[in-house]
């Protein structure tokens, strides 16, 4: 098949490719849907997907990986710069020369065989001046029916590139054995270049997704004065019409799905406020020509973690998988071709496929400790599925944002809102973010770890020179930056239970955030920043939880947060002279208030 591009750059690097690879068949993904048809048709037939009830799963099909390999694999994934301390310590580092030299081999003549997909796709709306250009070339047909639904992707993605710009990034992907000891997640920044080895899961080689979104774009927008940032966006419509957009930085199972695609409670839906997604894992954010911080989703699909969400967890992202998703990992009902996961419902199917491939009773099998869905197992579906999308996802200039929130799973520490003093103050803020472990990380679960900015896995630099770039931003935005705030849904009472109701509820918090974007609520003045006068958040119609709960979820322990102090300053150490002086400034400045 002939190329879809003139840009010679384009055609000799993937020439290159295919010299490296040696497939049998080379195909450049167009994204037609006949094209498209003919790969699913193709994938069902050889058994590596599964077709899904035609009648209550429409489009849907069923994929599952190796029982090693579903999860990101943060110790296999590697920065190469030239030099050592632009990765910094928290990214695994490797000499560019030595890496590609050590790779190199293990894809020579990996594709005997096998069909090389080259699929060129777009982040972000094409035509948008905030997009940007990737191309991936893999052997898995998985990726690409995979990345039909994340990315814009074919031939119209090369209109943002012309016929002579270098300015994309390049993206080699092989599957080869699935051979966990010699798998390779492997940016190269200053090479624009991905190198993802002997993973099929989807973290590890959907190339546009953390590799590309986060990690070099990350290194692209600090070159180039903007962020790449591990954000949803969503936007406020206040009953007047008038939208809010804020983002927000989750670790992963804070709850940052769910926030994406919230459902207002009924008080506030009755008064007409919605709530619209923007995006729900990645944001790109650059000042527009009127000096305000504009966002867009460089993404056009949810991956989303499957277990977990349900009708009342997440009604949207649900109603998000019901037609053309790819579900991976998850249990099939054998008596109609369905899904089923951990608490979608409480009816494990009887005649199921547990997520290796087993056949199981679900609810004998359950009952024994056993999950019918990998605790990671995912969905990935379109967004334009989702009943809340915004009409603005796909505006070229991205949306105004007006809040920066940042959150994460504090049993005790974190208040349950509160606003930094200023962009300085809101950058350590987010430097100093910690969360309990989970699932969708490999390793020890329910461990404290810091996640500045839940940027720890993603950030393609030193992260001393990424809070140098935030503080830089702030610079430029000056008095139009958005303000910075910090939110936990997880305190804990004397049993261990959450005492906010989460979910739609916080909305309610939402809704104070948008007041002081606004100025028109007061704050009280904490050591760590401003928070709510208790009667301020609306708590009307609230099972259980009054003005005096919302006091105690305000509380600021000194002692805990002295003990906190200790704890972020360990953690800056790590950064040696790269640690913005500011950051040690606003350290010393929060002792100091905690007296």
């Amino acid at each position: 098949m002939a190329t879809l591009t003139k840009n010679p750059n384009v055609n000799k690097w993937v020439d290159e490719m295919i010299a490296l690879c040696k497939p049998d068949k080379v195909m450049w993904i167009d994204g037609s849907k006949e094209q498209l048809d003919m790969l699913r048709a193709e994938a069902v037939s050889t058994g590596e997907m599964i077709k899904l009830n035609e009648e209550k799963l429409p489009g849907c099909l069923y994929h599952r990986t190796k029982p090693n390999d579903v999860a990101r694999v943060e110790d296999r994934t590697f920065i190469c710069s030239r030099k050592k301390e632009d990765a910094g310590p928290t990214n695994n580092w490797c000499d560019p020369k030595e890496m590609y030299a050590k790779l190199t081999p293990m894809y020579d003549g990996v594709m005997k065989g096998r069909t090389m997909y080259v699929i060129p796709y777009s982040m972000g709306p094409i035509g948008s001046p905030l997009a940007k250009v990737g191309v991936e070339v893999t052997d898995s047909i998985y990726v690409v029916l995979n990345m039909a639904i994340m990315v814009r992707m074919g031939a119209d993605a090369f209109k943002n590139l012309g016929d002579t710009s270098d300015d994309f990034v390049r993206g080699l992907h092989s599957k080869a054995d699935v051979d966990p000891e010699k798998r390779y997640i492997v940016q190269f920044p200053e090479d624009n270049t991905i190198w993802s080895i002997n993973s099929a899961y989807g973290g590890n080689v959907l190339l546009g997704k953390k590799c590309f979104a986060l990690r070099i774009a990350s290194y692209q927008g600090k070159n180039e004065g903007w962020m790449a940032e591990h954000m949803l966006i969503l936007g406020i419509e206040k009953p007047n019409g008038e939208i809010k957009y804020v983002t927000a930085a989750f670790p992963s199972a804070c709850g940052k799905t769910n926030l994406a695609m919230l459902i207002p409670p009924e008080g506030y839906t009755k008064r007409g406020y919605k709530v619209w997604t923007v995006g729900d894992d990645i944001a790109w954010l650059k000042p527009g020509e009127d000096g305000r911080l504009y966002a867009i989703n460089p993404e056009n699909g949810f991956f989303g973690v499957a277990p977990g969400t349900n009708a009342h967890s997440n009604y949207n992202a649900l109603a998000s998988t019901r037609k053309n998703t790819i579900f991976t990992n998850v249990a099939i009902n054998n008596d109609d071709m369905t899904v089923w996961w951990e608490k979608l419902d409480n009816n494990p199917p009887v005649n199921a496929t547990e997520w290796k491939g087993e056949k199981v009773n679900g609810p004998e099998y359950v009952a024994a400790g056993n999950k019918l869905a990998h605790p990671n197992s995912r969905f990935t579906a379109p967004a334009e599925n989702c009943p809340c999308i915004s009409p603005e996802f796909n505006n070229p200039k991205g949306v105004p944002i007006s809040a920066i929130i940042f959150g994460g799973r504090r049993a005790k520490t974190a208040p349950l809102v509160y606003q930094s003093f200023n962009w300085q103050h809101g950058t350590f803020v987010g430097s100093i973010m910690a969360s309990e472990t989970t699932a969708a990380a490999t390793g020890a679960v329910g461990v404290v770890r810091r996640d500045p900015m839940a940027m720890l896995p993603f950030c393609g630099y030193h992260m001393g020179d990424y809070w140098a770039h935030w503080l830089e931003m702030g610079k430029i935005l000056g008095e139009k930056a958005p303000k910075i705030f910090n939110v936990n849904w997880f305190r804990t009472d004397e049993n261990g239970d959450f005492i906010w109701p989460g979910y739609g509820d916080n909305m309610r918090v939402l809704d104070w955030i948008i007041d002081r974007c606004e100025g028109t609520v007061d704050a009280v003045e904490t050591p760590i920043g401003y928070e709510p006068k208790p009667e301020d958040i609306n708590v009307e119609g609230l099972d259980g939880i009054t003005t005096e709960t919302v006091a105690d979820l305000l509380s600021v322990d000194k002692d805990l947060w002295k003990e906190e102090a200790k704890g972020i300053e360990e953690f800056y150490a790590k950064f040696g002279e790269k640690l913005p002086k500011e950051m040690s400034e606003e350290l010393a400045n929060l002792k100091a208030r905690l007296g």
